[in-house]
């Protein structure tokens, strides 16, 4: 089977109402697509009138009438408001075989609860979507929510590919003034770290799903690969801490192992000369797989010019949170550093292993928050490049 690009858009209620985590987290666990690329898009009028247009001209595997059912809901709930706050909707982008179809098979049905097709919250239109007719005339709608959208097949994914490479390249990456924004609200920086991306696993939509209690808004996301320098310079007031950490402990544990193992007293000044000779490598040595662990490879294993390039194999998701008190409700969600310290129903607690592999990252203050932002770039957003390129691949054919 051929590969193809294809996306979900996840729309302005489904974020509003958090379902966010609960989508991802079917998508992620439910298919062996790669995922390459998220976006929060912020519609204008001219874009939602477009890519309703491209709804309602696109509808051979449904009926006209869905079609324009699309069509009007994208242009009564994308655009902007009145007051001109801003609706967000988050675009997630997959590559693999047969993408549109898969994608759309978990998507499932428009009308779920359709006496003509009961389910029981197989798809995420049978969890998440509602269509309720009227009951003496079916063919009237009186409420409409799909959740999220999706392209059936790659005829109709591309001309809507081409749309959104053209928009989202030209679109903020942060959403300024979205709906729910009030004066003196609070951003901060949370990483969904690699380990949670190895494999299909539903663990990224879940931590997700529990950073929503918080109640605060996604007003940025992105698909995000750090280099070697990008985590040198994110974690590198780490080395230190680890340094003064660490080092004095096993310098301690090396003159008890020597004194165990010759029978003999050391003079006190060998554990100071322990802490240079055993401590700090040590403690060195665990500050560069923590840098292995967030880009996949260790800083000395390479030169210059590999210290710049990111690696496949290193994927996080960056997400921007907004809302009253930002960091300090996240990183109590989060919970402690070490996974085995952190309190029940805390991200790191249900889903960390130690220290290093604790899942996930959030920015401690208001200061690292503009620090980390600028390290990983968050201004820039690659989803448009890797619709590009596949459109160039299909071009190429």
């Amino acid at each position: 089977m051929a590969i193809e690009v294809s996306y979900i858009i996840i729309t302005p209620y489904s974020l509003l109402k958090s379902r966010t985590g609960g989508i991802i987290a079917r998508l992620m666990s439910r298919t062996d697509l790669e995922f390459i690329g998220a976006q929060m898009l912020a519609f204008t009028r001219e874009m939602a009138e477009r890519y309703a247009q491209s709804l309602e001209d696109a509808a051979s595997h449904i009926s006209s009438e869905t079609g324009k059912l699309l069509a009007n809901y994208v242009l009564e709930n994308f655009p902007p408001r009145e007051d001109g706050r801003k609706e967000r909707a988050l675009m997630l982008l997959f590559r693999g075989e047969d993408a549109c179809r898969k994608l759309t098979e978990i998507t499932g049905r428009l009308s779920p609860y359709s006496p003509r097709n009961l389910s029981a919250g197989e798809t995420l239109r049978d969890t998440y979507a509602d269509l309720v007719e009227d009951k003496e005339n079916p063919k009237i709608v009186r409420y409409f929510e799909p959740a999220v959208l999706t392209p059936p097949n790659i005829k109709e994914a591309l001309p809507k590919l081409r749309l959104f490479a053209e928009f989202a390249a030209a679109s903020p990456n942060l959403i300024d003034n979205a709906l729910g924004s009030k004066p003196g609200d609070e951003r901060t920086l949370v990483i969904i770290k690699p380990d949670n991306w190895r494999c299909p696993s539903s663990r990224p939509g879940n931590i997700i799903d529990m950073l929503s209690r918080t109640g605060l808004r996604i007003v940025g996301c992105k698909v995000h690969r750090m280099s070697v320098n990008d985590a040198l310079e994110f974690y590198g007031p780490v080395q230190n801490a680890l340094r003064s950490k660490l080092a004095p402990k096993i310098a301690e544990r090396a003159l008890e192992a020597l004194e165990e193992k010759f029978e003999l007293k050391l003079p006190a000044s060998s554990l100071e000369k322990l802490v240079d000779s055993v401590g700090i490598p040590f403690a060195d040595d665990q500050f560069s797989q923590l840098i292995e662990f967030m880009s996949g490879r260790r800083p000395e294993e390479c030169n210059e010019e590999e210290k710049k390039k990111q690696n496949s194999q290193a994927k996080c998701l960056v997400l921007i949170y907004e809302g009253p008190d930002a960091i300090n409700k996240i990183r109590s969600v989060l919970g402690p550093t070490d996974p085995s310290k952190a309190p029940a129903g805390t991200v790191r607690r249900d889903f960390g292993s130690n220290v290093m592999v604790n899942t996930a990252h959030a920015s401690d203050a208001p200061e690292s928050v503009e620090r980390e932002m600028k390290i990983i770039r968050i201004h820039q957003n690659s989803l448009a490049e890797r619709i590009n390129e596949f459109l160039a691949e299909v071009n190429a054919k």
